[in-house]
C-alpha cells in the first residue's frame, strides 16, 4: 500500500499515524472523562440521587447512603475541589514541555495517564476521608493530567507531515471533546443504577487499560516502529527533513518572553481555558439551577454541548488543511479565522443566553453552541504553536498552555465565589465576565498573531573561515 498523501487529501485510514491518532485520541478521551465527570457527580454527592422530577412521575429508590454518599459541601468548598485540579496541572506544564524534548513521550503519556487512573479509583475513598483529602487527590491527578496534556503534543513534532498536521492534531484533540460527552451521557446513569462511587471505578478501569495499549503501540520516533510501511516511513521523513528538535539544546526563554505572537496564543489560550472550565465544570449545576432536571437527565444535556464539540473540531482540521493545500487562504490567515469563530462565537451565545426568557429549547441550544464552537480552536491557537517555533513546541506548548490553565484556574474558583455570594444573579456575571476576556484577548491575538517560524526559533547556521 502506498502511503503517500497526495496534497489536499486526507492520511489515508489504514495509515499508522491516523492509527496513533485515533489511540491518542482514545486516551484523551479516557483521561478528560476522568475529569468531567465529577461536575455531575458533584450533584450527586452534594443533593444525593433522589427524584427531582414532577410527583406524579415514576422514579426509581434512591441508593442508601452507603452506596451513594451525600456530603455537606457549600458552592464555594464544590469550586474550589472542582478546580483543584487546575492546581495541578498548573505545576506540570513548563517543566513537562521542557522535558517532552529531552525524554520519550511514550513514556511521560503513558505513566501519566496510568498515575490519573490509579487516583480516579483512589477519589471515592478520599471524598470520604474529607473535602481536604479530596482536593489533595485532584491535586495530584492534575500533575499526571498536565503531564499528559503538554507531552502528547511532541508526538507530532515527529509524525505529522505539515500538510496533515490540523487533521491529525485535530482528531487527536477531539478526544478531549468527547471526552466530557462520554462522562456525562454515562455518568447520570451510573449515579442513579449503582451509584456515583462506581463513577470513578469504571473510568479508571478503563484508563488503566488505555494506558497499557499505549506502551504496547506506540513509539517516539517513526523509524524505529516496527509496523510502519516503508512508503511512510519515506513520506514523513522527506517531509520532516529541514525540522530540526530541540532535544540537548538551550531555549531561547528571554526571546521567548518578548515574543509578541508567543503572547497573542499565551492570551488566546488564557481566553479558551477561561471559557471552557465554565462550560466543563459549571454546565451540569447551571442546568440543574435552571431547568430543574434529574441527574440522569442533566447527564444528557450538558453531554450534548461538548459532543458537538467534539465533532466540530475534527471538521475544523480537514476544513483549514483544506484551505491551506488549496491556497485559498494562507497559514496566518487560516490560524486567525479559525480562532476568532472559536473565540468570537462562545461569547456571543452566552450573552444572548442573558437576553432569552426561560425556555428550554432556547437554553439548551445557545448552551450548545457556546460550548461547541470552542471546538474551532483546535486548528487556530492550539497549533500554532508548532508554526511559529518548531524546534521548541514542547517547551513553547508548556507555557501557553501554562498561562492558558491560569485563565482556568480564576475563572471556575471565581464562578464558585460569585455562586456562594449571589446564585440568583450570579450567572449574568459569570457570563459577561466570560464575553469580555474572549473579545479582549482575541482582538491582541489577531493585531499580533504570526505563523511564520519566528528568528529565534530558526537554525542558526556557522559558516568556517
Amino acid at each position: 500500500m502506498d502511503d503517500r498523501s497526495p496534497s489536499g487529501r486526507a492520511p489515508g485510514c489504514g495509515s499508522l499515524r491516523c492509527g496513533l491518532a485515533l489511540l491518542l485520541h482514545f486516551c484523551n478521551v479516557s483521561m478528560m472523562s476522568q475529569r468531567a465527570c465529577l461536575s455531575l457527580t458533584m450533584v450527586a454527592m452534594v443533593n444525593g440521587t433522589g427524584p427531582q422530577g414532577p410527583p406524579n412521575t415514576s422514579t426509581p429508590e434512591p441508593l442508601d447512603d452507603i452506596k451513594n454518599p451525600v456530603y455537606n459541601w457549600s458552592p464555594q468548598t464544590q469550586g474550589v475541589i472542582l478546580s483543584s485540579v487546575t492546581y495541578g496541572m498548573l505545576l506540570t506544564q513548563v517543566p513537562v514541555g521542557y522535558l517532552s524534548g529531552i525524554y520519550p513521550v511514550k513514556n511521560m503519556v503513558g505513566s501519566a495517564l496510568l498515575l490519573s487512573s490509579l487516583l480516579s479509583l483512589l477519589l471515592p475513598l478520599a471524598a470520604g476521608a474529607g473535602e481536604s483529602a479530596a482536593i489533595a487527590c485532584r491535586v495530584a491527578q492534575g500533575l499526571s493530567q498536565g503531564t499528559m496534556l503538554v507531552a502528547q503534543h511532541t508526538v507530532w513534532t515527529k509524525w505529522a507531515p505539515p500538510s496533515e498536521r490540523g487533521r491529525l492534531t485535530s482528531l487527536s484533540l477531539s478526544g478531549l471533546m468527547l471526552g466530557p460527552s462520554l462522562a456525562l451521557c454515562v455518568t447520570g446513569l451510573i449515579c442513579q443504577s449503582l451509584g456515583w462511587p462506581m463513577v470513578f471505578y469504571i473510568f479508571g478501569a478503563g484508563g488503566c487499560a488505555l494506558s497499557l495499549c499505549w506502551f504496547l503501540l506506540f513509539h517516539d520516533d517513526p523509524k524505529g516502529h516496527p509496523c510502519i510501511s516503508p512508503g511512510e516511513k519515506e513520506l514523513i521523513a522527506s517531509s520532516l527533513v529541514e525540522q530540526v528538535g530541540s532535544a540537548g539544546k538551550s531555549v531561547p526563554i528571554r526571546a521567548v518572553l518578548k515574543s509578541l505572537p508567543v503572547w497573542a496564543i499565551s492570551l488566546g489560550c488564557f481566553a479558551f481555558s477561561w471559557t471552557n472550565h465554565i462550560m466543563f465544570l459549571y454546565l451540569p449545576t447551571f442546568i440543574s439551577s435552571k431547568l430543574h432536571v434529574n441527574v440522569r437527565e442533566n447527564g444528557l444535556l450538558s453531554a450534548l454541548p461538548h459532543l458537538c464539540c467534539w465533532l466540530l473540531g475534527i471538521l475544523a482540521g480537514h476544513v483549514s488543511d483544506g484551505f491551506l493545500s488549496r491556497k485559498m487562504l494562507s497559514l496566518l490567515a487560516v490560524r486567525k479565522l479559525f480562532t476568532a469563530l472559536g473565540l468570537l462565537l462562545p461569547a456571543v451565545f452566552v450573552v444572548g443566553l442573558l437576553y432569552l426568557g426561560p425556555g428550554f429549547h432556547g437554553t439548551v441550544t445557545c448552551l450548545t453552541l457556546a460550548s461547541a464552537t470552542l471546538g474551532f480552536c483546535v486548528t487556530g491557537i492550539m497549533i500554532n504553536p508548532l508554526d511559529i517555533a518548531p524546534r521548541y513546541y514542547g517547551f513553547l506548548k508548556g507555557v501557553t498552555v501554562l498561562i492558558g490553565m491560569t485563565g482556568g484556574l480564576i475563572s471556575s474558583t471565581l464562578a464558585g465565589i460569585i455562586l456562594n455570594q449571589d446564585p440568583e444573579a450570579a450567572w449574568s456575571t459569570i457570563f459577561l465576565l466570560m464575553a469580555a476576556v474572549n473579545v479582549s484577548s482575541l482582538l491582541f491575538y489577531l493585531v499580533f498573531a504570526a505563523a511564520d517560524v519566528q528568528a529565534w526559533a530558526q537554525e542558526k547556521q556557522l559558516t568556517r573561515l
